[in-house]
């Protein structure tokens, strides 16, 4: 992208103190994929920045630089959504620790940017929790280059092997997976709770074969709620 502001639309993924009165924002953007901007003074006592700039936020926002860090001039809020709350809440802090761990900075995906809409709509409704992330990891691994096609899996049974890539295998025995629900996958139909839980198997074992050994965060805060809660919570992804 070249040095002059302009106007684009961004989510607030995460926000950290800079020098004395600033903050380092990352940015989802439509047009440029992960951003990480300056935005001068956030910090400071009575500045609308403080409030703008909160993860989920949907925004237009100005920036530019010629480096990869870009520095913010301006950023308005394009519309007020609820907030998110308990499971919800970890899901989309979830959702955003993909996006700053596996994202490169400055690379367009759009589709991505357009499911991550979808997905806080999904979460701010209470929808189907566990399909909502499903989808939206689905589409963060093809964004990726990390999917393949699963709808010729005719044969019975699969598993994954060592470079993370599906094997048929000829018994039940040693499958991870059956061909029908890798299919079902494909065709995003997760009306049978097994296509659910094959679902989830597939979608971490590809997604940590990415991120590498270093844990998710998000992922931990659900297992501390799920020790500090009386209820049964969501299971973390």
């Amino acid at each position: 992208m070249n040095s002059r502001a302009e106007q684009v639309a961004a989510f607030v993924l995460h926000s950290r103190p800079y020098r004395e009165t600033s903050a380092l924002v990352d940015l989802l953007t439509l047009e440029y994929g992960k951003v990480t901007v300056v935005a001068r003074g956030a910090r400071r006592a009575g500045s609308q920045l403080r409030h703008t700039l909160q993860a989920f936020t949907a925004l237009a926002v100005r920036f530019a630089g010629k480096n990869e860090l870009k520095t913010l001039h301006q950023a308005e809020t394009v519309e007020v959504a609820a907030s998110l709350n308990g499971n919800a809440l970890l899901c989309g802090l979830y959702a955003n620790e993909l996006i700053e761990r596996l994202l490169q900075p400055l690379e367009s995906m759009p589709q991505l940017f357009l499911h991550y809409r979808i997905l806080l709509n999904d979460l701010r409704e209470a929808n189907d929790l566990e399909v909502s992330l499903r989808l939206f990891e689905k589409v963060l691994l093809k964004e990726l280059g990390h999917w393949r096609d699963l709808s010729n899996c005719h044969h019975a049974y699969y598993r994954l092997n060592q470079q993370q890539e599906l094997c048929h295998v000829d018994d039940s025995l040693h499958a991870q997976f059956t061909g029908q629900q890798l299919r079902a996958i494909e065709h995003d139909n997760f009306a049978d709770e097994s296509t659910k839980r094959a679902a989830k198997r597939l979608m971490r074992a590809l997604l940590q074969h990415q991120l590498g050994e270093r844990p998710l965060r998000s992922r931990e805060l659900f297992q501390l709620r799920a020790r500090e809660s009386q209820e049964i919570t969501f299971d973390s992804p």
